[in-house]
C-alpha cells in the first residue's frame, strides 16, 4: 500500500509506473482505488496542483448539465403542463414539429423509462444500489423548486400514460393503462421519503444526462452495467471530500470509458473495423493462435463467437462474475494502455482455463458452461491473460 501512497505523491503522477503497480489489483483502503481509476480512466491531471481547480469546475460543469437538462425542463412541464391556455401557445403537447420541446421531451421520456427499468434491477443481489446515498442531490432535492423530478416523471409517464414497450425491430406495443400498474412488482417501486434519494436513483440521473449529451447513441441497454461499478466504487470511497462528489466524478469517468468503448454499442459499426463483430472474431484468432486444437472444437461445433463473447466485451465481464471480482478485473483492464486488447486476452484464458470441459462437452453442454461461465477465481484467469500476453 506505501508504493500506492509514494507513487500517488508525487507532484507529477508517472503513469507508467502507475499502471504498473496497478496492473496486480488495487487496494481499497484510503480511496486509493477510486483516486487511481480517476487517473487511469483519464479524468484526473497527472499534475497534482491542478486538482482542486480542475474537480472544482467539471463538478460545476455536471451541476450546470443538470439544470439544461433536468431542472429546466422540469420547470417548463410544472408551468406548462396544467395550465389551459396550453393549447393556444405556440409549443403545446400535440404539436408535430420535430424540433417542438413537447416532443423532445416525449422522447426523453422514451429513453428514461428504459433506463429506469435497468437501473432498479442493477446488482439485485447486493443492498447498495437500494440503499439512500448519504449525499444526495440539493440541487435537485431542494424543496423550493417547484418542477418534476426524473422519479416523478417515472412515475407519472408508467402509472397514467400508455406504457410503449419497442423491441429492437422496431415494432411497438402499447399496452393499456391498466396494465402499467403492474410494471414493477410493489416492492421494486417502493421509492425513499422526499429528501432522500436511493444509489440507483443518482445512477439513473448520470445516464439520463450521458444520453441527452450524446444523442447519436443516448442509452442502450448495458450502459447501466458499466457505470455500476463505477459508481459503487466511488461512492463507497472512505474519504468524505471524495465520496461527495461521486455523482458527477463518475458520470466524466463512465464518459471517458465509453468514448472508447461506444462502438460496441452502436449498431451501425457491429461490422466496421471499430466494432464488436471485428473484437469477437479477434478472440478467436487469439485462441488459434494460443490453443488451436480448442479452436477447432469451438469450430467444429459451430459454437460462434458471438453466442458468448458479445455480452463479454460489451460489458466487460461485468456479467460473468460478482461484483467485488468485476471491480478486481477493471483494475487490472483500466491499467493496461491497450485496455481492450487484454480483454481479448483474459476471454481467451477463460476458455483455456475450461479447455478439457469444453473438449469434452457436446453444443449443449458447452454453451451452458460459456453462457454462466463456471470459475470464479478472477486471480486465476487474470495471471494465465498475463502468460498469454507475455508469450505474444
Amino acid at each position: 500500500m506505501t508504493l500506492f501512497n509514494v507513487a500517488l505523491s508525487e507532484e507529477k503522477i508517472n503513469l507508467k509506473s502507475l499502471r504498473e503497480l496497478c496492473f496486480g489489483g488495487i487496494p481499497f483502503e484510503g480511496g486509493i482505488r477510486a483516486l487511481c481509476w480517476k487517473i487511469l480512466l483519464n479524468y484526473l491531471p497527472l499534475e497534482r496542483s491542478l486538482w482542486d481547480s480542475f474537480l472544482k469546475k467539471q463538478r460545476e460543469v455536471y451541476a450546470q448539465f443538470l439544470r439544461e437538462m433536468i431542472i429546466q425542463p422540469g420547470i417548463a412541464k410544472a408551468n406548462l403542463g396544467f395550465s389551459r391556455e396550453d393549447v393556444t401557445l405556440e409549443d403545446h403537447p400535440l404539436n408535430p414539429n420535430p424540433d417542438s420541446r413537447w416532443n423532445n421531451y416525449f422522447k426523453d421520456n422514451e429513453v428514461l423509462l428504459q433506463i429506469d427499468k435497468d437501473v432498479r434491477r442493477l446488482y439485485p443481489d447486493m443492498a447498495f444500489f437500494q440503499r439512500a446515498t448519504e449525499y444526495p442531490c440539493l440541487l435537485i432535492l431542494d424543496p423550493q423548486n417547484e418542477y418534476e423530478t426524473l422519479r416523478r416523471r417515472v412515475e407519472q409517464t408508467t402509472l397514467k400514460a400508455q406504457t410503449v414497450d419497442r423491441n429492437r425491430s422496431g415494432v411497438t406495443n402499447v399496452s393499456s393503462p391498466g396494465k402499467a400498474q403492474n410494471l414493477y412488482p410493489s416492492n421494486e417501486f417502493e421509492v425513499l421519503p422526499p429528501g432522500s434519494e436511493a444509489h440507483w436513483e443518482v445512477v439513473e440521473r448520470i445516464l439520463f444526462v450521458y444520453a441527452k449529451l450524446n444523442p447519436g447513441i443516448a442509452y442502450v441497454q448495458g450502459m447501466n452495467e458499466i457505470v455500476g461499478p463505477i459508481y459503487y466504487t466511488f461512492a463507497t470511497d472512505p474519504n468524505c471530500q471524495w465520496k461527495e462528489h461521486a455523482e458527477a466524478d463518475t458520470f466524466f469517468c463512465f464518459t471517458n470509458l465509453m468514448s472508447e468503448n461506444r462502438d460496441n454499442f452502436i449498431k451501425s459499426l457491429d461490422d466496421s473495423q471499430c466494432g464488436i463483430t471485428c473484437k469477437m472474431e479477434s478472440v478467436y484468432s487469439t485462441l488459434k493462435e494460443k490453443d488451436v486444437e480448442l479452436y477447432l472444437k469451438l469450430q467444429e461445433q459451430n459454437i460462434k463467437p458471438q453466442y458468448f463473447t458479445f455480452r463479454w466485451l460489451t460489458l466487460l465481464l461485468s456479467q460473468e462474475f460478482l461484483l467485488p471480482d468485476v471491480i478486481r478485473i477493471w483494475d487490472t483492464l483500466f491499467s493496461d494502455k491497450d485496455r481492450f486488447e487484454f480483454l481479448i486476452l483474459v476471454c481467451c484464458a477463460m476458455l483455456i482455463l475450461i479447455r478439457d470441459q469444453l473438449l469434452a462437452g457436446d453444443f449443449t453442454v458447452n454453451m451452458r458452461l460459456l453462457q454462466d461461465y463456471p470459475i470464479s477465481d478472477v486471480h486465476r484467469i487474470l495471471q494465465k491473460a498475463k502468460e498469454l500476453q507475455d508469450e505474444s
